[in-house]
């Protein structure tokens, strides 16, 4: 693994998605799983949103709109309280759930938007 690309994604990771939630899922690693977190955080986060080429807050607002199509809840409210933090509005989610609604079905954009209510609540924006 390359160290400088994985503590480079630890440092995006961490200002995206908060320290505490990153520090946790590293803790919670063991030997079976230990490999994966340090290759997600060096690929994903070192390599793809160490990329300065796209802002923050556009790569947060593509993740929503990538992994709603996808279905994958529990990432998605993840990257919803990220995108948050990266300065994505509420309004802005809404249009993202919007799209998701229109090329991927109604269903999920209302399961997108459950998901968004619950995390703009945490985040007193609801």
């Amino acid at each position: 693994m390359d160290k400088t690309l994985f503590e480079k994604g630890l440092a995006k990771r961490k200002s995206t998605l908060g320290a505490e939630y990153v520090e946790n899922n590293l803790a919670a690693a063991d030997d079976f799983t230990r490999p994966f977190q340090e290759a997600m955080t060096a690929w994903c986060w070192g390599f793809g949103w160490g990329d300065e080429v796209i802002d923050v807050k556009t790569r947060s607002m593509m993740n929503l709109a990538m992994i709603g199509a996808l279905g994958k809840m529990h990432e998605w409210e993840t990257h919803c309280n990220g995108a948050i933090n990266n300065g994505v509005s509420k309004e802005e989610i809404r249009a993202i759930i919007h799209v998701v609604g229109i090329y991927c079905g109604v269903p999920q954009s209302l399961e997108c938007f459950r998901v968004a209510r619950k995390v703009l609540e945490e985040h007193d924006m609801i």
